[in-house]
């Protein structure tokens, strides 16, 4: 399946112009310049248009029309890029805990992890505003992303009977990201928790419109009608602020006509 990526439109999209081989700078470097590229969105979800995971929808979508996604659709091209450029790659589910306890949250986070000779690290291009922009060593070893900004974060792994919990110190908290036993998951077990961040009458995905992305060293958020950009809040006032927002700082361009946000009254 790898084999139907476009690595020369991919590398355009990320701005990639560095070789590539399965080496761990190459690993860092890659990462790095999707997650500052594309952009973590639910528009299609509230535009009650499904997004789908194959790969040449997923090529036509985040890398030709210049979109983003979630996870779902973040680690599902991520891990065909990987797989084609020779790395070790496995796919993994899990339980996002950072407002909902491990055993009421359904597994509906998707992560990969790679394997070199520096040894095991996850990565997660699809997560919300906390996600590492760096690979996470599994062994426990703290790593930390954009060290000196402002928006510094520090991840490492807690491990206990068999799960892998993700840790992120920020500059308020320690906070419980998600947690997965690591087990290799297969293509269909994706469809299935995608299915049920799209369509649940109780996925998050359904109830508000999430958007971030990575500028240089501040992380620009949009949570329903609060867009925040260098840690500064301000209210979208109406659907035309909403489309001239996703232009300026997620560079998306989707007919916000339709969005149906529950978050926002006034837009629904």
């Amino acid at each position: 399946a790898a084999r139907m990526i476009d690595l020369d439109r991919y590398f355009e999209r990320i701005g990639w112009t560095e070789p590539v081989s399965p080496t761990l700078t190459t690993l860092r470097g890659l990462l790095h310049a999707h997650m500052t590229a594309i952009p973590f969105e639910n528009l299609d979800v509230l535009l009650r248009n499904p997004p789908s995971l194959e790969l040449a929808d997923l090529q036509a979508k985040l890398v030709d029309r210049k979109r983003g996604g979630y996870c779902f659709e973040q680690a599902t091209l991520f891990h065909a890029v990987l797989e084609r450029l020779g790395f070790t790659v496995q796919r993994h589910s899990a339980r996002v805990t950072m407002e909902t306890p491990k055993e009421r949250a359904p597994r509906t986070h998707m992560l990969l992890s790679v394997e070199l000779p520096e040894g095991g690290f996850a990565l997660d291009p699809g997560f919300g505003s906390l996600a590492p922009l760096v690979p996470v060593p599994l062994d426990g070893t703290e790593v930390t992303a954009r060290p000196g900004a402002a928006k510094e974060m520090t991840y490492w792994f807690e491990r206990d009977a068999g799960e892998w919990t993700l840790k992120v110190r920020t500059a308020d908290a320690v906070i419980d990201a998600w947690v997965t036993p690591l087990t290799p998951d297969h293509p269909i077990d994706f469809v299935m928790g995608n299915h049920f961040t799209a369509t649940h009458p109780k996925s998050h995905f359904l109830a508000s419109l999430m958007m971030r992305m990575f500028v240089g060293g501040d992380t620009v958020r949009l949570l329903n009608d609060q867009l925040t950009v260098d840690g500064v809040p301000r209210q979208l006032a109406d659907r035309a602020e909403l489309q001239a927002a996703l232009l300026q700082y997620f560079n998306v361009d989707v007919d916000v006509s339709r969005l149906i946000v529950p978050g926002v009254p006034a837009w629904t």
